[in-house]
């Protein structure tokens, strides 16, 4: 084995599904962006919705310290589960603050846009009451994806309702692990509750309050119980009314929606 330079490898996830050809402009001005809001006191959020589990009985990855072993089914059937959670988060990048709300339904744009709102309701303007905008670190897909105007008419109703600009910058297709929350938030939640059963919803919550870094990342968590709705179609007079600017330069990435 020696001989033959042999080691044991795990696989390396590094080939690139595909690029984006604005990849690099796109980057240069999510960080223009970042300064900008950062020089005026402005929140810069990155969000992003985390893998969903299922609760119940299932085995999960991981090894605690305990004086025996969990126990859990010996097949991993989605049938056998309790129920379903989704993990939407929103890091705070100048303070190191990761937040969750836990849905238990679908991963729609409504419910990305409601955790938000709960968020900025009860803690973003607390810390932030003198902010004049606020810039929302998103990726290219999912329930925030940049393409549907589903997305856009539900932000509409968040900026409306917390009456402060929200300017969107999404990272281009095939990008989303360059998101901050990918990489300074998420890993941490994971590490949180590996090895542990997500039995109950309380489970969850308490083991997700526990991630945090020395450094100084800690972790707020809620559940949001309603349910969400699949295969909305946006409004017919969304895109004639909307209050949303496009930049000039990559629009389809960079826009600002304003309160009407």
């Amino acid at each position: 084995m020696e001989a033959q330079k042999l080691a044991r490898h795990k696989i390396e996830k590094v080939l690139e599904g595909g690029q984006s050809p604005d990849r690099d402009a796109q980057f240069q001005r999510i960080a223009e962006l970042k300064a900008q809001y950062a020089a005026a006191g402005n929140p810069v959020f990155s969000i992003d919705t985390k893998a969903k589990e299922h609760l119940g009985q299932l085995f999960r990855k991981g090894r605690v310290w305990t004086q025996r072993a969990f126990q859990s089914f010996d097949h991993d059937f989605p049938s056998w589960a309790t129920g379903v959670i989704i993990p939407h988060g929103i890091y705070d990048i100048a303070r190191n603050r990761g937040h969750l709300n836990i849905g238990l339904s679908h991963d729609t744009s409504q419910f990305a846009c409601d955790s938000f709102r709960w968020y900025w309701n009860r803690i973003g303007q607390q810390c932030y009451p003198d902010a004049t905008s606020i810039l929302m670190l998103c990726d290219a897909g999912g329930s925030n994806a940049a393409a549907h105007y589903i997305f856009k008419e539900d932000l509409q109703d968040l900026v409306n309702d917390i009456g402060i600009p929200i300017r969107v910058a999404h990272y281009p297709s095939y990008c989303s692990k360059y998101n901050p929350i990918e990489r300074r938030f998420f890993p941490h939640v994971t590490r949180a509750c590996q090895g542990m059963l997500f039995d109950s919803v309380d489970t969850v919550v308490r083991l997700m309050r526990k991630a945090s870094t020395i450094p100084g990342l800690r972790s707020t968590v809620n559940v949001i119980r309603r349910v969400y709705q699949v295969g909305r179609q946006v409004a017919d007079n969304f895109k004639a009314t909307m209050a949303i600017g496009f930049d000039d330069l990559l629009p389809r990435w960079n826009f600002v929606a304003a309160p009407q």
